[in-house]
């Protein structure tokens, strides 16, 4: 009889307890759904950042000698009045990764940059000329091809040096 007074006791007391265990976990629930917040951010998205985009530019890697590409975040506002002449600014101006290096020689200078019949037409100030080889003239080709050839009306690049025709790049480079 002791017994089963236990039992019945331990029962009770079981129940009760699961009892509480429940209206605590529905009271915690309803709290965590109410207590819910929006996120808003620290500060908007600028016009600047939304006309971002990223370019890919051709750089040479220093520790293979091969050109490898670098992309970079950009205001597209620049692209609009000449993507061409922008795009080889930037290769000019350099990568901005340490195992990469400019193809360019120094003070080179874009001077005018347009297109017709799907081909680039660069006009570039005679520092061009101060290539170190032929590898070197051959990345600097390549290089303003792998940029230029993203955009799709662009199929071939001529080079000009103070806007006359030059037999070190003459010709038409297609990629």
């Amino acid at each position: 009889m002791k017994n089963k007074k236990l039992l019945f006791f331990l029962i009770f007391v079981l129940a009760i307890i699961l009892i509480l265990i429940s209206f605590v976990v529905k009271k915690f629930d309803s709290n965590s759904s109410e207590n819910i917040e929006e996120y808003t951010p620290e500060e908007e998205i600028s016009d600047t950042q939304l006309r971002e985009t990223v370019v890919t530019l051709y750089f040479l890697d220093k520790n293979s000698n091969t050109l490898k590409s670098e992309g970079k975040l950009i205001d597209s506002v620049l692209l609009l009045q000449n993507p061409y002449k922008e795009l080889v600014n930037l290769l000019i101006l350099g990568p901005n990764s340490e195992n990469l290096s400019k193809v360019f020689p120094e003070n080179t200078q874009i001077l005018d940059a347009y297109i017709k019949n799907n081909c680039v037409t660069l006009d570039f100030s005679d520092e061009i000329l101060n290539f170190e080889n032929e590898d070197q003239k051959y990345n600097i080709i390549n290089s303003i091809l792998n940029t230029l050839s993203q955009l799709n009306e662009v199929n071939s690049v001529k080079f000009m040096i103070n806007n006359e025709k030059n037999d070190v790049f003459s010709g038409t480079f297609t990629h």
